[in-house]
């Protein structure tokens, strides 16, 4: 099949991605997690093209989990993945109702959605033998992340290309980090993937993320490029003009009698 132009574009990005976090190792078999929406179709294309021409061997494992959402029809993902051939997974667990139970009505429900989801994953990584876990999070969700904690968390804190379990069982890497939501956007349409809608969180009107998404919409408007402006600020970060004390002092930098913590509590803000 032919390269096209976006699907050009996309793969130089992963590419560059891969070697510059060093994401992807000789033998890893990666557990490449389907959600069945626009970024995990086109996240396991793009691996798949870059392991026919890659330098090192790797496999990839397609894994997709049935949460029992009312509604919930996985037979598009599972022709799909069918036709791509090799191995590939669907597990089911009802978290549907377990979110349901334990939100308040009126509560997102995302929050423990994810943790949940996130458990599952994390130990079907484990039982399949896999060395990474594959996410399709993009450079639009990493800029909205670090927006997101800086207005409602007070943290500076966004997404990682590459990041180790809490438990230290499995590592995860999110190859897309370079690659913008528009793009990937345009690849889904261009391929024609058989999306799967989420009727869970997508029916919740509201959230915190998509108020963040529609400022950086709308700042785009006036300003087109702050969208990869913020993201390139995540790979120059200057720690001197910073106010992590702690910061300063586990890098060294600073005053070199900078005193020890005062033991007074930091200045935090409410979610």
């Amino acid at each position: 099949m032919r390269v096209s132009k976006i699907e050009k574009k996309l793969l130089r990005k992963v590419g560059r991605a891969i070697k510059d976090y060093g994401l992807i190792e000789d033998g890893d078999r990666i557990l490449v997690a389907m959600s069945g929406g626009k970024d995990s179709y086109g996240l396991l294309c793009l691996l798949t093209l870059l392991q026919e021409r890659a330098p090192v061997s790797f496999e990839l494992i397609p894994w997709h989990l049935d949460q029992a959402q009312p509604g919930y029809d996985g037979a598009p993902l599972v022709k799909w993945l069918e036709d791509r051939g090799g191995e590939f997974h669907i597990a089911r667990q009802d978290t549907y109702s377990v979110v349901v139970d334990k939100v308040q009505e009126g509560a997102t429900y995302c929050s423990l959605c994810s943790r949940l989801r996130r458990g599952i994953l994390y130990n079907a990584a484990v039982a399949l033998n896999c060395t990474k876990i594959a996410l399709g999070h993009h450079g639009d969700d990493a800029v909205e992340t670090l927006l997101l904690n800086l207005l409602f968390t007070g943290q500076l804190k966004a997404m990682p290309p590459w990041l180790a379990s809490d438990d230290g069982r499995n590592t995860v890497i999110r190859p897309l980090m370079l690659c913008y939501e528009k793009e990937l956007e345009a690849y889904s349409q261009e391929r024609a993937f058989p999306i799967l809608p989420c009727n869970l969180c997508g029916s919740q009107e509201n959230l915190k993320r998509k108020a963040v998404k529609a400022l950086i919409d709308t700042l785009e408007e006036q300003y087109p490029k702050c969208r990869e402006s913020m993201l390139a600020g995540l790979t120059r970060v200057r720690t001197t003009h910073l106010l992590d004390a702690d910061l300063w002092r586990a890098l060294g930098i600073g005053p070199g009698d900078l005193p020890a913590p005062s033991g007074k509590r930091r200045l935090t803000v409410a979610s």
